[in-house]
């Protein structure tokens, strides 16, 4: 069942909570099939993109969990798509790894508005009409890679990539925390 993005938790939309994703899928030129599942995550901007033999469902699915299996549960909370049939089996990742989905309205890319920028930013590197039938996943993740590490001025001028780093470290310090018995104020 498709849940809409007006019942996703308010920390959703005011990016005060981590681990929180827009989800897409960038399409590459014909004749080829190939495209990329990204997933952005909404607080710090980070990247995470994978190639994809077609833009099924069950591929977009495999990718999901490709990305999403190695990150603690408390840095993969949740995601919001678009309409595409793409997210259809997304049902899939929400019980394999307990990261539900939300669905935007239907023409309102603006609410996934991270995803969108980012994947212009992909599209400064490989513009539409391209090709990714020769595109490895090592160079992908090198224009990723470029993307996560340039400041963003919305970030106070940090990289995608600090933020992140900043975020886990934060996650991992309230885990150990927790196993010692130690409270963390903040």
């Amino acid at each position: 069942m498709r849940v809409p993005i007006a019942d996703r938790p308010e920390a959703v939309g005011s990016r005060k909570g981590f681990g929180h994703f827009e989800s897409d899928t960038v399409v590459g030129a014909a004749p080829s099939r190939r495209c990329m599942n990204t997933q952005v995550e909404r607080r710090s901007r980070r990247l995470f993109a994978r190639l994809v033999d077609d833009k099924s469902a069950s591929a977009t699915a495999r990718a999901e969990y490709e990305i999403f299996k190695g990150m603690p549960p408390a840095a993969r909370v949740d995601r919001t798509w678009d309409n595409g049939t793409e997210a259809s089996l997304h049902m899939l990742t929400d019980e394999a790894l307990g990261m539900p989905a939300y669905f935007a309205d239907p023409y309102s890319s603006y609410q996934r508005g991270s995803n969108e920028n980012r994947n212009g930013r992909i599209r400064r590197y490989l513009p539409k009409g391209t090709s990714f039938e020769d595109l490895t996943q090592d160079e992908l993740d090198a224009i990723v890679g470029e993307i996560n590490d340039t400041p963003m001025k919305l970030l106070g001028y940090k990289m995608p990539n600090e933020v992140w780093d900043e975020e886990m470290s934060r996650l991992q310090s309230k885990a150990t925390n927790t196993k010692t018995g130690v409270a963390l104020t903040n």
